[in-house]
């Protein structure tokens, strides 16, 4: 299966937060972020930016002298010994922050063996998930998930996942084309988030931003009531911004 990935915003500071994380990582005893600018390239401004993110997410620590230096959380995920459930516990605090920063239910999905799966999700009683009333696997048309895991396939990639999955009808704005879904695939920026607007549940809008980690494909979605909608595209850019330490997380 061929990828059509195009590096989002997310994936170029993910990929810069790496490499401060390596700068910091070689200096056991501290360094200042003066030292970090040189070293990764950086400017102060955005090197201010990802330090606040990294420092929130418990990947360094600053210490009494003021210089950084590598955090609790980047020695949990660093460890052979339970690393998979490290990830996993650190996302979901991740996505637990995202769930209030942007006042929405939030997921991860990823593309595996030719399904669609949602591998983790934030809810909670102010910010309820979706009701899965059909399988996801099977819905890939009609959710914002799925139609942004379909759009960083090739061509071929998502005609073989019509070719296994009928479109039934949802809703009454479900597409049920495969030639008008696949037309709106092809041209869907990648930097702009898929929005699913009651095509897979009457009641419910959501929408969905690729994170792209190595040779794998997804996605971090989010959904809301209808009563919220206006709120929808405004948290999906809250969204976007957010799917750094996420992505982080799993390049990790």
């Amino acid at each position: 299966m061929a990828l059509k990935h195009e590096p989002t915003a997310p994936y170029h500071s993910a990929q810069d937060a790496l490499r401060v994380l390596e700068t910091v990582a070689r200096h056991s005893t501290g360094v200042t972020d003066a030292e970090l600018a040189r070293r990764t390239g950086l400017s102060r401004e955005r090197l201010t930016t990802l330090l606040l993110m990294l420092r929130r997410e418990g990947y360094v620590e600053q210490v009494a002298d003021g210089t950084y230096v590598t955090g609790d959380a980047l020695t949990r995920l660093s460890s052979a010994h339970g690393h998979d459930q490290a990830v996993r516990e650190h996302l979901q605090r991740t996505l637990d922050r995202l769930r209030d920063s942007v006042g929405a239910a939030v997921y991860i999905s990823r593309y595996v063996d030719g399904e669609v799966k949602v591998t983790q999700y934030a809810a909670g009683p102010a910010t309820p998930a979706v009701n899965e009333w059909v399988d996801f696997r099977y819905s890939a048309h009609a959710t914002a998930v799925g139609k942004s895991l379909l759009g960083q396939l090739d061509h071929n990639g998502r005609r073989d996942h019509l070719s296994r999955h009928k479109m039934a009808r949802l809703t009454s704005r479900t597409i049920t084309s495969d030639k008008l879904l696949l037309s709106r695939l092809e041209s869907q920026p990648p930097t702009v988030p898929v929005l699913d607007l009651q095509e897979y549940a009457i009641g419910t809008v959501c929408a969905a931003v690729p994170i792209t980690a190595g040779s794998s494909v997804g996605c971090l979605a989010l959904s809301l009531p209808v009563e919220h909608a206006h709120r929808l595209r405004q948290a999906a850019d809250r969204l976007n911004r957010g799917a750094t330490p996420v992505l982080l997380s799993l390049a990790l």
